[in-house]
């Protein structure tokens, strides 16, 4: 009997260590040629599935993907797409189970986070719908650390760690201006409803005076008058004033500071830059010279300075998706345990996909400050481990040296196309 192949895919927001976790799944399934035949990937996630546009990964060279580790972004294309429910939508799901038959596909390896974890759920429940047995297996990634059950989600470990570098850099460049020059940096990270990448920020405050001086999280409305005399307090203090602040900090009516009045392709509402609001209410109600910096994508495509802990989670999340399928499990998603956080110590667990998708997993409030503007000793035991070590890649001529595959296509077999709204 002819093994099965297996669709891997990448979804939603990349960060520097899904192509790990690919890596992971890759070189894996290599290692049972009797029961995984090839891995196919989907060009641009699972749009490359329902438009039957597959990547051959068996024409990359074992080189080509152990360079994989060290990569940042999605080697095979990512994308925003959400799958409805079948009943709403009931020709993708057919769509899907023709390109499976078609390319003798019995194995589903989704890489995203919450919304993509929503579509592994439903593709491991077709295969009974519609008669065709899928073993589906959700991998986690996501910067904004928020899916639940697995203690932390790969991929937030860096973005943390490049938080908490590069705001204690600034502060520096701040501090040695500040008496002629700018009082107020703002930096702004991501974190819609989760403020997990902004308390990465606090890890770099360790003595007094240590910026950030202030913390702004998705879970704690602004309280205007407190935030300014805060600010006001540290430059008279420190002689200049260093904040952190989440892309989804909302006012006293819960409404984003920096909504910008549109919608992404999750329905999420699409932000703005929260840092010049703040920077500019500062200005106006203070009187401070300021700078303010976006992140942005730069936080999430850092792997040059990535957290050797996630690195290695993110590698053995897509090594343990793979033994899991083998092993007969469906419809669950490898979760990280935490066993120890001094010193740190982890191991790889089970997560059931139905209590994974869709729930968002916030910053405890004993994480926040009781008056809500820094993080506690507590958050600071569950970070420290999260961006330990360091895993550089090979650098040449000064760069670093990342790989890109040939993504060779598999020839299509099925003779209509579908037409996808996107």
């Amino acid at each position: 009997m002819t093994a099965k192949n297996a669709f891997y895919a990448q979804s939603g927001g990349v960060t520097s260590v899904i192509n790990a976790s690919a890596c992971g799944v890759i070189e894996t399934a290599r290692q049972h040629p009797d029961k995984i035949g090839k891995v196919y990937a989907g060009r641009n996630g699972i749009i490359g599935a329902l438009t039957e546009d597959l990547i051959d990964t068996s024409q990359e060279s074992a080189e080509a993907i152990a360079a994989l580790r060290y990569t940042p972004a999605g080697a095979f294309g990512s994308c925003r797409f959400k799958l409805k429910g079948l009943d709403q939508s009931k020709a993708e799901y057919e769509r899907l189970i023709e390109v499976f038959k078609a390319h003798n596909i019995g194995y589903f390896f989704y890489n995203g986070g919450g919304d993509s974890q929503d579509t592994s759920h439903k593709v491991s429940q077709i295969g009974e719908k519609l008669g065709y047995p899928i073993t589906c297996i959700g991998i986690p990634k996501t910067v904004d650390n928020d899916l639940p059950i697995t203690d932390t989600c790969p991929g937030f470990g860096s973005v943390a760690k490049y938080v908490a570098v590069s705001i204690r850099e600034a502060n520096f460049d701040v501090v040695s201006m500040a008496k002629t020059s700018t009082k107020v940096f703002v930096m702004e990270v991501m974190g819609r409803h989760a403020g997990w990448i902004a308390a990465a920020g606090g890890l770099a405050t360790e003595e007094e005076g240590d910026g950030p001086h202030i913390i702004l999280f998705p879970e704690i409305s602004l309280d205007e008058e407190k935030f300014l005399a805060r600010v006001d307090e540290c430059v008279k203090k420190y002689g200049y004033c260093s904040i952190v602040v989440s892309e989804g900090v909302k006012n006293a009516d819960g409404k984003f500071l920096s909504d910008a009045g549109t919608k992404d392709a999750f329905g999420h509402v699409q932000l703005g830059g929260v840092a010049p609001v703040i920077a500019n209410l500062i200005k106006g109600k203070l009187g401070y010279k300021y700078h303010w910096a976006v992140a942005d994508y730069l936080q999430r495509a850092a792997r040059h300075i990535a957290s050797k802990t996630d690195v290695d989670q993110a590698y053995a999340v897509g090594k343990a998706a793979v033994e899991f399928a083998l092993a007969g499990k469906n419809a669950i998603m490898p979760a990280i345990v935490r066993k120890s956080s001094n010193p740190y110590q982890w191991e790889i667990g089970t997560a059931n996909l139905a209590d994974v998708a869709n729930v968002e997993k916030k910053m405890p409030r004993d994480f926040i400050t009781e008056d809500g503007l820094h993080i506690t000793p507590a958050c600071r035991e569950y970070l420290q481990p999260l961006i330990a070590g360091e895993d550089y890649p090979p650098f040449v001529n000064g760069l670093p040296q990342y790989v890109k595959l040939k993504n060779i296509a598999v020839p299509k077999l099925l003779s209509t196309s579908f037409d996808l709204k996107v």
